[in-house]
């Protein structure tokens, strides 16, 4: 890595940004172009400095992958201003679907994505703690979906140390609260999924869940959240050792799915954003590889998936890039497994179209 000091790192509220003219600096062709993939964990946001909307979501998926569908995940995006305040995270789905819907109706392009699968599923917010009664808020996502809709998501991320998680955000032990489990399962009996965000040192809480609501696909984001900054920093070893304890432990519960990615935000450990200039798909491939490796030997192709998480990774890597790692990681794998894990996964998880 370059001893250059690194470049200067743009953020909103703790939340760090792409810096686009630094990720310009470096970019690949796309490897395998042919292969099918569907995206399955992405953003759409308005920050100040930070714009990613459809225009730079078809953007990044003209680069040249073959991205057949993506799949919208909530981040507290365009929420409705006014009305009761369980039914205010509505306006996100309202606002993605019509995202969906122009993108659709501008047809497809160049890069040969069918443009009606943009955000083909999207998955939103709800209060988790209103328990049965978030049945309403959940029905109102769906109809603003109009038929994209396919589950919630809870990020209960939290930490003691100040050093990895903003002191007073976030609260120890959500997925435990007996009335969470029941909004769970009720999302669960209307069909819907729960995606969930935490940091691998609250995974049993997601085993606790998992054996709690066996009726709710559960789908454990960015890799379990394996901690590398604060008192993890000088630990990472020790670190991966209990992250991996956990994931094979999670990997026992059938109603688990895993995605695969996130690994180029910051608190992951990694800091390829602080380098004079991003890294090669090669040398995030060989960095990223034990994690991703790991994951895929517990819970099998057939359960796990690859997401981009962007623009929250585009910290670290272009779309280009991030995609041809995740190829080179999976270079030896059959192309049964390869078509699970780049597509066939997601489109079982979130009921989607598989690729032809």
């Amino acid at each position: 890595m370059s001893t250059k000091p690194p470049p200067p790192q743009p953020s909103h509220q703790g939340i760090a940004l792409p810096n686009l003219e630094w990720l310009t600096s470096y970019t690949e062709d796309a490897l395998q172009p042919e292969l099918p993939i569907i995206d399955a964990h992405h953003h759409l946001w308005e920050l100040p400095g930070s714009t990613y909307l459809r225009e730079e979501l078809a953007a990044d998926l003209a680069t040249g992958h073959h991205i057949q569908a993506t799949v919208y995940v909530e981040c507290h995006s365009h929420y409705d201003a006014e009305g009761p305040l369980p039914l205010r995270p509505v306006g996100e789905t309202r606002f993605v679907t019509g995202q969906a819907v122009a993108t659709s109706d501008a047809g497809a392009g160049p890069d040969r994505t069918a443009r009606s699968q943009l955000c083909a599923g999207i998955v939103g917010w709800a209060d988790l703690t209103l328990g049965d009664q978030v049945q309403p808020v959940l029905e109102a996502h769906i109809s603003a979906g109009q038929g994209r809709f396919r589950g919630i998501r809870a990020r209960p991320t939290w930490h003691g140390d100040p050093t990895v998680h903003p002191a007073g955000q976030g609260q120890e032990g959500v997925l435990r609260n007996a009335n969470v489990q029941r909004a769970i399962a009720c999302a669960g009996k209307l069909g819907l999924s729960l995606d969930i965000w935490v940091y691998h040192t609250q995974l049993e809480d997601v085993e606790h869940l998992a054996a709690r609501c066996p009726q709710t696909l559960l789908v454990l984001d960015h890799c379990g959240g394996p901690l590398g900054i604060g008192p993890f920093a000088e630990r990472r070893d020790e670190a991966f050792s209990i992250w991996r304890a956990r994931i094979k432990a999670l990997a026992a519960f059938p109603n688990v799915r895993l995605k695969l990615g996130g690994l180029t935000m910051p608190r992951i450990g990694f800091g390829f954003e602080r380098t004079e200039r991003p890294a090669s798909s090669e040398v995030l491939a060989k960095a990223w590889a034990p994690w991703i490796e790991t994951c895929i030997e517990a819970f099998g192709p057939e359960r796990c998936m690859f997401e981009s998480n962007f623009p929250v990774d585009k910290v670290g890597c272009n779309y280009a890039v991030l995609w041809n790692a995740f190829k080179r990681i999976t270079q030896g794998s059959s192309a049964t497994d390869r078509a699970a894990l780049f597509h066939g996964t997601a489109a079982e998880a979130y009921r989607l179209e598989r690729p032809a």
